[in-house]
Formats: structure tokens, sequence, C-alpha cells
């Protein structure tokens, strides 16, 4: 009598076990592996990010003061220089020092969120200026928080 069936096969079984484990272990590592590229690839680009921001608006306040517009220099500033010195002090003090004739923007140094700034004054002196720069709470955007 044939059984009504046929038998499987018994040579392969270990060699189609281990091949399927494989293909599982080798599907499980591309995964793995692609996420921990996109963890990394968004780090790079939240830096790149941070620092374009940060030239941004560095540039954003040294061209308000070359132009002498006092008030879009005060917009640049973060809560806290803002709660220091209020618009009309802001304004006041910035008239009455030496006049910024050009700029040029350092590297941005992300860890502590510094940027150094080449300032050329109107009579032609030249001086090195640090800008510290803060992150706003409520839109995190990056804001110039005090000159040194």
């Amino acid at each position: 009598m044939a059984p009504p069936f046929a038998a499987p096969p018994t040579e392969g079984r270990r060699t189609r076990l281990w091949l399927g484990l494989g293909v599982g272990a080798l599907a499980v590592l591309l995964c793995c592996g692609g996420g921990g590229t996109a963890v990394v690839g968004l780090a790079v680009s939240g830096v790149q990010a941070i620092r374009e921001q940060a030239r941004t608006v560095t540039g954003d306040y040294y061209q308000a003061l070359v132009e002498r517009n006092y008030g879009r220099a005060y917009d640049q500033l973060c809560d806290d220089a803002q709660r220091r010195e209020s618009r009309p002090e802001f304004e006041r003090r910035a008239a009455a020092e030496p006049q910024v004739a050009a700029f040029r923007i350092g590297e941005v140094d992300t860890t502590t969120l510094t940027v150094p700034v080449d300032v050329t004054l109107a009579g032609g002196d030249r001086e090195q200026q640090q800008v510290s720069l803060g992150q706003d709470g409520q839109t995190g955007g990056v804001e110039v928080c005090g000159v040194s």
C-alpha cells in the first residue's frame, strides 16, 4: 500500500535550518546597521544645522550693527540678554560704542555654542570678539546671548 503523501526528505534538513538562520541573522544585522547609520546621520545633520543657524544669527547681528540698525540687532538677542537690557538702553549703548565697519565670522564651537568674530571698527582698529549663543526654549532657534 502506498502512503497518501510523500515522506519529507531527510537529507539537507540541517543545511536548510542553518541557511534560514543565516538569512534571518543577516536581515537583523541589516536592520540594526541601517538604524545605527540613520542615528549617526541625524546627529551629523543636527550639528551642521546648529552651525548654520549660529553663523546666520551672528551674521545678522553684526550686519545690523554695520548698518546701525540697532533695533534689528536687539531682535537677535536671547531672552536673558533682553531682560538685562531694554531696547532703548541697548540702542543708546550700541550707538555710543565704536561703530562696526566690517566683520568676519570664524568657526562655530558647537560644544560651547560660541563663535569668534574678527571685527573691524570704523576707525580701522581690529578686535577679536567672542559671541555666546543660546537656544530659544520656545522656537529652538539660536540667539545671541552675549559678546565679549
